[in-house]
């Protein structure tokens, strides 16, 4: 296995980084990886619930999480512990760094939220992107985040997530 691929024993941890720090990491299960698209699972990692207003994050919740080496975000589907679907949240990223049996990505602020049905698309965040200084500091980054961002509506609108996260 190359250095970014996950290790074939199926654990793996995610570090998610943000601003040059470690926002959160948490361990998860390897689902499956290609060497580009690799697939974890885990728990609702925090600790005890975040309300955003249109979805509750909350212990027992299962996250199916969708990494890429190529591309600039993130999708994971959001589970409630009886297995009923609460929709999606996506993360605009740095493409992942997998290898050493990790997983980092490095948070670029922008996210997108999908509900289960798809009726709800909501653009997150976009403030706090404009704040992080990432157009002046890393133009192309930016540009490539707002791309991704824009991708991600895209593909939420037009009939959801199917053909991207698998079969």
């Amino acid at each position: 296995m190359s250095v970014n691929s996950a290790d074939n024993d199926d654990a793996i941890e995610v570090a998610l980084v943000k601003a040059g720090r470690t926002k959160i990491r948490y361990p998860a299960s390897v689902l499956s990886d290609d060497g580009t698209h690799l697939v974890v699972r885990a728990p609702w990692a925090a600790a005890g619930v975040r309300d955003f207003g249109f979805v509750r994050f909350e212990p027992g919740d299962v996250f199916t999480e969708h990494y890429w080496r190529d591309r600039w975000y993130a999708v994971k589907e959001v589970r409630s512990g009886d297995g009923t679907l609460k929709g999606w949240y996506c993360d605009v990223t740095r493409p992942a760094v997998v290898g050493g049996g990790r997983v980092e990505v490095e948070d670029l602020d922008l996210d997108l939220w999908v509900s289960a049905d798809g009726g709800e698309v909501l653009r997150l965040d976009e403030d706090e992107f404009a704040a992080s200084g990432l157009a002046a500091s890393d133009p192309e980054a930016a540009a490539e985040a707002s791309r991704s961002l824009d991708d991600l509506e895209l593909r939420a609108r037009g009939g959801g997530f199917a053909g991207l996260l698998g079969p």
